[in-house]
């Protein structure tokens, strides 16, 4: 039987609990906590699946909670989109909130036979009362105290402190008494509930705060290294510092993994748990994952991409200015000039200068890469490998790097975690997609890319249509040389195309058509004859093959010049994919209809 931790349990020099784990004493509880400020950064993915990974090794479990204590910046939207995007990877938590089939927004909380009892919520926002609780107690026994000084007096602090080339530490009131309730604090406080605009800091211990950590191993911070920072804002929101310590106790989270970033919160987080009398979980702080340049990973990348494409334009050609580049790309001249300057990174400027000047954004987010055509196996197993290892060996001798979600919950361990930034290598990922679509059989490629073009790509999966053979004979054609999804669609472009366009590239008819005194046309002409001929039951991607084969040995050219001029034909271009699908997923009426507009241009 599991037995719930109770405060009081022996702790051991690690930081967590005596033994309770490998007793059974407690089940392990791990938690991927965002801010629903946007959607799903790839870091934050890595970290969730750890978490994930983590909770099923060891038969505990994987709880998801949103922060969202932050009122400004958050979203029921964002945090929607953050579930979705784990859901999508297949990192499905145990508890906390997920969608439901109609779409709400439910919650898995601890069951009675956990023998817990129910967390109730699982957003922050709604936690606030549970806050306020353990802060007055705090406050009560003299480990906290409201603050009265304005914005303005803490920020003439503030910039005395750097003219005197001084760090800016929050100066603590001389009358309050580190560990006591006393007269003082006691008047401060009922000035606090009157409700006299204040916030509360916490008393830092004047005491070395060590921190545990399972990946860096001991962490240690001098006495005097933290000031009394603030754990309840003015608009009576918790900070994050005080607001994680609460939930991860009353939660029951026993392993606390999130990235080397966070290490610095920590000594507050244990500093505020030994005022509380909260055990301390067990922390693990992963590696920073960077790019190939070494610099951060960060969602500004896409503002920083589009801002550098936008200033190299403007210095090739000084016709483009901001006054100028604001209304042909849509954005308001003021914001434009400010994105520029560098003064805002905002994703409102990014975007239509992306489109503006026909650029792919870098992919930060889950959602970028799931919109640009990643399957969430190859991006699950390519990230796992982002700080981490299994330290196995595939037959020929070389590091096991391809595995799927089963495997790595039955491997994973914080042991074999590293200690060093992990490059992000695209190149790589894009290698281990290819790979992953590749594997795929071709019916279950041609259902996933379906259903994928009807969310991202709706005028190309219409051109298509609803018939299951065509997505198959398509599908059977791209599926090698799609790297991503999106590749998929590329190929077969020529889909989209009117069969009466007659915008051909001039280049490819006067190499495939023209050249050789018309040699090109020529074999257009027979292949519209024999095409012409076949019943619409023949119209099969290996009778067409066969029949351009034919016409190619019968003229003496092979088949390249053959399909080379077909290719022009249906598609303006000498690119496409296989023709034997092309033609049959183009079908009879529209495939003759295009080699005839084509003729007849060229005739003229």
């Amino acid at each position: 039987m599991r037995v719930l931790w109770q405060p009081g349990h022996e702790r051991n020099p690690r930081g967590g609990l005596l033994n309770s784990y490998a007793c059974g004493l407690m089940p392990i509880v791990t938690r991927f906590a965002p801010s629903p400020t946007g959607h799903l950064h790839i870091g934050g993915a890595r970290s969730a699946l750890f978490c994930w990974a983590f909770a099923r090794k060891n038969g505990g479990r994987f709880m998801l909670r949103i922060e969202d204590t932050d009122a400004a910046r958050s979203s029921l939207e964002s945090a929607r989109g953050i579930i979705e995007d784990l859901h999508w990877l297949g990192i499905v938590n145990d508890l906390g909130p997920y969608i439901a089939r109609d779409g709400s927004i439910g919650q898995h909380d601890w069951d009675a036979a956990s023998g817990r009892p129910p967390v109730g919520e699982f957003f922050q926002a709604k936690r606030v009362p549970i806050y306020n609780q353990y802060l007055e107690q705090l406050v009560r026994a003299g480990r906290a105290y409201p603050a009265f000084e304005s914005n303005e007096e803490i920020e003439a602090q503030r910039k005395a402190a750097v003219a005197a080339k001084q760090t800016y530490r929050y100066p603590r009131p001389s009358e309050i008494e580190y560990g006591k309730f006393n007269a003082a604090l006691e008047a401060r406080w009922r000035r606090a509930l009157a409700g006299e605009r204040h916030v509360v800091r916490f008393a830092a211990p004047h005491e070395e705060i060590v921190v545990h950590d399972q990946v860096l191993g001991d962490v240690k911070y001098a006495p005097g290294e933290m000031d009394d920072f603030v754990i309840r804002k003015a608009d009576g929101f918790p900070i994050y510092h005080f607001a994680v310590v609460i939930d991860d106790e009353t939660m029951g989270v026993t392993h606390v993994m999130r990235a080397q970033e966070h290490l610095n919160n920590t000594p507050r987080h244990v500093a505020l748990q030994k005022a509380l009398g909260f055990r301390t979980p067990f922390y693990a702080h992963m590696p920073l994952i960077i790019n190939m340049d070494n610099s951060k990973m960060s969602k500004r990348d896409k503002a920083k991409f589009a801002r550098k494409a936008a200033k190299d334009a403007m210095a090739k050609d000084r016709s483009i200015t901001a006054a100028t580049l604001a209304p042909a790309a849509g954005i308001d001249e003021k914001l434009l000039a400010q994105f520029l300057a560098g003064e805002n990174d905002s994703l409102e400027v990014a975007q239509p200068l992306a489109r503006y000047f026909k650029l792919a954004l870098p992919e930060i987010e889950v959602w970028d890469f799931r919109q640009n055509g990643y399957l969430p196996e190859a991006i699950t197993n390519f990230v796992a490998l982002l700080g981490w290892n299994p330290g196995l060996k595939t037959p020929d001798g070389k590091d096991l790097e391809k595995f799927d979600m089963k495997f790595l919950a039955e491997h994973f361990g914080i042991e074999r975690i590293g200690k060093t930034s992990s490059k992000f290598d695209r190149a790589k990922l894009l290698s281990f997609n290819a790979d992953a679509i590749n594997a795929l059989p071709d019916e279950e490629f041609a259902a996933r890319w379906r259903a994928w073009c009807e969310e991202f790509e709706s005028d190309f999966a219409k051109a298509v249509g609803p018939s299951e053979g065509r997505w198959l004979a398509l599908a059977r054609a791209v599926k090698p040389r799609a790297k991503t999804l999106r590749d998929g669609v590329r190929a077969s472009a020529f889909l989209l195309r009117s069969d009466a366009a007659r915008d051909f590239d001039p280049a490819a008819i006067e190499k495939n058509l023209k050249a050789n005194g018309g040699q090109g046309l020529g074999l257009l002409r027979t292949v519209e004859e024999r095409l012409g001929s076949l019943a619409p039951a023949e119209w099969t991607p290996a009778l067409i093959h066969s029949l351009i084969e034919q016409v190619g040995q019968q003229a003496g050219t092979g088949m390249g010049p053959v399909s080379q001029a077909i290719r022009v034909a249906i598609s303006g271009a000498a690119v496409s994919p296989p023709l034997g699908e092309s033609l049959a997923v183009l079908g009879p009426v529209s495939a003759m209809a295009r080699i005839r507009t084509c003729l007849e241009q060229q005739a003229v």
